[in-house]
């Protein structure tokens, strides 16, 4: 597969992302190696990474514990701390492998840590691999609101090797399954009918998806790599998504919801407020929300749920001057950003969604 040209950096995939990245280690005269994991990517991934990297260079393991709880600046202090034992510099290169945790986390410490060092993310989950791995967004939570703290910062290069998705779970799968849906509802309506043409999902050949999936999030980003325009449209799902998975994360009786599964129910909910603001018809609506509800199973949300979560939107960074701010589906295929929703209609979401 060609690399993809992102923003002053390259995307390359399989085979000849491990090619990229060896000729990357000869072509820099970096003083070590960090390479940060969470424990299921050094269990998992890491056997299958480090042979395939040719350098002489020292290389040092970084582990924290897998899972969004642990997306913190906490987590950050003590890997910050551990590269200054080690005796990381400026030369340092760090790889994040890894999820979409452990690339947003890790292209944070690195962007921070001693004002940057360069860093590569091989990202091993689906929702990484068509998320996390383009738009050089870094960053941890504050509490449970969602990637509050960061900054844009763009990687040395991104390597996507397809052969990480076999230690997956059919969950996590589905969750990385959401943003690529979420691709062709706002920015290709062919890419969306490909999924709705499978009779059942099969992830054993998945690169041609994969990579439409990086093709349309580069496009986008590409235009507007700061978020002040187009790039908001990938926020689809997201406004209200975000809020729940927070609320589900912050709860002692809620199960944790996976970021893909919160993001179906916000895209159900906001196909919802675009059929209700004219932007869609009943049609799509019904083929939205019966294509989403038969890949995920429905997650309860009671009446005194939605309160809470409401709540957390007036948190939620897309928010300018006080307002909250939705990218709304205008037809499948395209989207209206900077939507303003009554509460009422976000309320009238919620009830439908429980239909």
């Amino acid at each position: 597969m060609q690399s993809i040209q992102a923003n002053n950096y390259l995307v390359h995939f399989n085979q000849n992302a491990y090619e990229a990245l060896n000729t990357h280690l000869k072509e820099n005269k970096y003083s070590n190696l960090f390479i940060i994991v969470d424990n299921e990517t050094n269990e998992h991934c890491l056997p299958k990474f480090l042979p395939l990297l040719e350098t002489d260079l020292n290389i040092e393991i970084i582990e924290f514990e897998s899972g969004e709880v642990n997306k913190n600046i906490e987590t950050c202090i003590q890997i910050w701390n551990v590269l200054t034992e080690l005796g990381a510099d400026r030369k340092s290169l760090i790889i994040n492998v890894g999820g979409g945790v452990v690339t947003d986390l890790g292209g944070f410490v690195a962007s921070t840590f001693k004002r940057g060092v360069n860093f590569i993310n091989v990202p091993t989950t689906l929702l990484s691999m068509v998320d996390a791995s383009v738009g050089g967004k870094t960053g941890v939570d504050l509490g449970n609101l969602k990637n509050q703290i960061g900054v844009i910062n763009v990687p040395q290069m991104v390597l996507i090797d397809t052969q990480y998705l076999e230690t997956l779970s059919q969950p996590e799968m589905r969750s990385g399954l959401a943003e690529m849906l979420k691709h062709g509802l706002i920015y290709d309506a062919a890419y969306w009918k490909q999924f709705l043409d499978l009779q059942s999902i099969d992830y054993a050949d998945f690169d041609e998806l994969i990579y439409r999936s990086v093709e349309i999030k580069n496009d986008i980003v590409i235009q507007d790599p700061t978020e002040k325009n187009i790039r908001k449209a990938l926020n689809f799902g997201h406004t209200l998504g975000h809020a729940i998975e927070s609320y589900f994360l912050e709860s002692d009786v809620k199960t944790t919801l996976l970021h893909g599964e919160a993001i179906a129910i916000g895209m159900i909910l906001e196909s919802y407020i675009s059929l209700h603001k004219n932007l869609i018809s009943a049609e799509e609506y019904a083929e939205i929300k019966t294509a989403l509800k038969n890949i995920y199973d429905d997650v309860e949300i009671e009446e005194n749920d939605i309160d809470p979560i409401l709540e957390l939107l007036i948190h939620d960074k897309k928010n300018e001057y006080g307002l909250i701010q939705f990218a709304l589906i205008e037809g499948i295929g395209k989207i209206k950003i900077n939507q303003s929703v009554e509460n009422k209609l976000i309320l009238d979401a919620f009830q439908d969604y429980k239909s």
